[in-house]
């Protein structure tokens, strides 16, 4: 099991962080293949139980702590980016005066709530916020907050909270494919809970689609690391965001419009990074970097003259990240880009085929002034976020909800 994992430069880190059985869960997950079904029939009820709502939504018995709130979350590993914005909300609320509990369900690695603290403080952000594991381990608390489809069940049934809100950074139903995990995800907009949205793309969809009152917020980026750098030579470069395990990133439509840029300018070279892309057959030079460490990625950004990021449902924060480290950004077309991105203007957006991708960033490779125009236009964008303004929003959200009562 172990000599699999010699494959990854993050087997010390993997091995502080989860421990031996959590090590070699990950060594499962990751190198070997699916197991067999198991024999006999598969128990669909057994496994969906956490779905079980009550018939009406449940309200508080005990007395409710002002301030406060419960955040439950799937279990996380390093470098998870949707964590990492929950944690760092919790950490800026913090300081404007409210008190967190955080609570794992579902399946984990972590041995205790104490144990998966000490790992988000190490390798996330240094928050105060105490943890525990299982629905079991909620505590009363002004606001409880799902943050994602299947952690809005547990929250669904707790009583002791005046508020539920849903946290929400993507349209998680637009996962799946047409089917029951489709269904279950979407029917938790319907659940009556208070919107909090990462963009105003999914605070109008959820108003729209489902009826959900939202408050939407704005991102920023790790002003302490992303930054301009030097180059070390003059070679042009194209930066990918290439994570074939993530669907709504687009790899596949990402490689070909690659390909066709390799085609009529033979000289770039091309960098693939956010996940091993060995397994796939890439048809021109490139660096496949992989999963590469947050403090080596400025240095990486900043020697790419164009970076490719596709975005099929929410945008991620990797635009901001990029365009900070003053690399311009083309991506696809559409309002779930375009809440936060300006076309011509902070970047280059194009319809979401290899075509209109590749002729994009053939125009920024060619065109050294439109370049130089969305470099400082996407330099200035980013400048002019700040994560503690956002927290700031949200508070004023919380604020808003709590007077109403």
């Amino acid at each position: 099991m172990f000599a699999l994992l010699k494959k990854t430069r993050h087997l010390p880190l993997l091995l502080r962080t989860l421990g031996l059985r959590g090590t070699a869960h990950y060594a499962r997950q990751r190198f070997l293949p699916a197991p067999p079904p198991p024999a006999g029939k598969l128990d669909v009820v057994s496994f969906y139980r956490f779905l079980e709502i009550p018939p009406e939504v449940p309200t508080p018995t005990a007395p409710i702590p002002e301030r406060t709130l419960n955040w439950v979350i799937p279990s996380f590993q390093l470098g998870s980016g949707g964590h990492l914005n929950i944690f760092r909300m919790v950490y800026f609320l913090e300081k404007l005066g409210y008190r967190h509990h955080l609570v794992i369900v579902g399946e984990t690695p972590y041995r205790s709530g104490e144990d998966a603290r000490r790992q988000i403080r190490e390798h996330f952000v240094a928050l105060e916020a105490s943890v525990g594991i299982g629905e079991a381990s909620l505590r009363p608390a002004e606001f409880t907050v799902a943050t994602s489809w299947d952690t809005a069940y547990p929250v669904r049934r707790f009583a002791e909270t005046r508020h539920r809100i849903y946290f929400i950074q993507d349209m998680e139903a637009y996962f799946f494919p047409q089917s029951s995990s489709y269904a279950f995800a979407e029917a938790t907009y319907r659940f009556g809970f208070i919107g909090i949205t990462a963009g105003a793309w999914l605070a109008e969809l959820m108003y729209d689609q489902y009826g959900m009152r939202t408050f939407g917020f704005g991102f920023s980026y790790d002003k302490e690391r992303y930054r301009p750098l030097p180059r070390h030579d003059r070679q042009r470069r194209v930066f990918f965001y290439a994570r074939h395990v993530t669907p709504r990133r687009g790899f596949e439509l990402g490689l070909l419009a690659l390909h066709r840029v390799s085609r009529a300018l033979p000289d770039v070279q091309f960098i693939l990074a956010g996940w091993d892309s060995s397994s796939y057959e890439v048809p021109f030079p490139h660096l496949d970097a992989g999963v590469v460490p947050l403090d080596e990625l400025p240095d990486l950004y900043s020697q790419c003259d164009v970076a490719l990021v596709i975005s099929l449902t929410n945008i991620s924060l990797l635009p901001l990240e990029l365009m900070a480290c003053g690399c311009p950004v083309v991506s696809s077309r559409g309002r779930n880009v375009e809440w936060l991105l300006t076309d011509g203007e902070t970047a280059l957006l194009a319809d979401a085929t290899p075509d209109a991708l590749a002729g994009a960033l053939i125009r920024v490779l060619e065109d050294g002034e439109l370049r130089e125009h969305l470099r400082a236009r996407g330099l200035a964008l980013a400048h002019s976020t700040d994560w503690a303004n956002e927290a700031r929003r949200v508070q004023q959200y919380l604020d808003i909800i709590r007077q109403e009562v």
